[in-house]
């Protein structure tokens, strides 16, 4: 059971000191790093697009909390990639859902808020599912990659939340898309059935389209509405 109180020590002097030291790291070196200051007061984050950072994280420290968000609107392929992680890896996945369901949203806010209010929707059925699951950590690993999009370009491998109050772990920050391609190759990882599909990057089934060749590769996410983040990492 996770403590419902965090230590009174200055994370923000542990991410500044670690962000230096570990800036030119492996994605290991960090993950062993992480979880020898954190302990079980760590988690992973994830969203089933692969579980590269699952199998890595879990070679570290086995059994570690997975915390998945189940927003009610993910394509099959995406829970069936769930439920294939928490079978075979060593990892403890928690499925995290929102206050409301889809009815009981639909209900209270109208019907396909997502198209209307895009950030609303996301924040409703993602980031405050995720804010709430977060409490009682002290710090969570995340898959995010520098070259992803412009917003991401500067992320440090070791930064502090502040909006959560917490650290922020990105241990494959520096990782171009063939590198990971390779690992995923080399260790036999599993994959989102969708990445062979035309969908590099997979979000809810009714904000993500197929990606032509050559586009970038988070381009079906959001069309059309000048949307480039869900808000989990912002």
């Amino acid at each position: 059971m996770l403590a419902e109180t965090r230590p009174t020590l200055d994370l923000q002097d542990i991410v500044d000191s670690a962000a230096k030291a570990l800036e030119d790291a492996t994605a290991l070196e960090i993950i062993r790093w992480a979880t020898a200051t954190f302990g079980d007061r760590i988690c992973l984050t994830s969203s089933m697009t692969d579980a590269a950072l699952i199998h890595l994280v879990s070679r570290v420290k086995p059994g570690i909390d997975v915390l998945f968000v189940d927003t009610g609107y993910h394509f099959p392929e995406t829970i069936g990639t769930r439920d294939a992680v928490q079978a075979v890896y060593d990892v403890n996945v928690i499925n995290v859902t929102p206050s409301r369901t889809v009815a009981e949203q639909e209900r209270d806010l109208g019907p396909r808020l997502f198209g209307r209010n895009p950030d609303l929707c996301c924040f409703l059925r993602k980031v405050e599912p995720l804010n709430q699951a977060l409490e009682g950590y002290m710090a969570w690993f995340s898959g995010i990659r520098r070259e992803e999009t412009v917003n991401r370009k500067h992320t440090r491998a070791v930064e502090w939340d502040a909006k959560r109050g917490m650290v922020k772990v990105n241990p494959i920050v520096a990782w171009t898309a063939e590198d990971l391609g390779n690992y995923i190759t080399d260790n036999g990882i599993i994959v989102n059935t969708l990445q062979y599909d035309g969908y590099p990057s997979i979000g809810c089934a009714p904000c993500t389209r197929r990606v032509a060749p050559g586009e970038d590769p988070r381009s079906g996410r959001w069309v059309g509405t000048g949307k480039t983040e869900c808000g989990l990492h912002l």
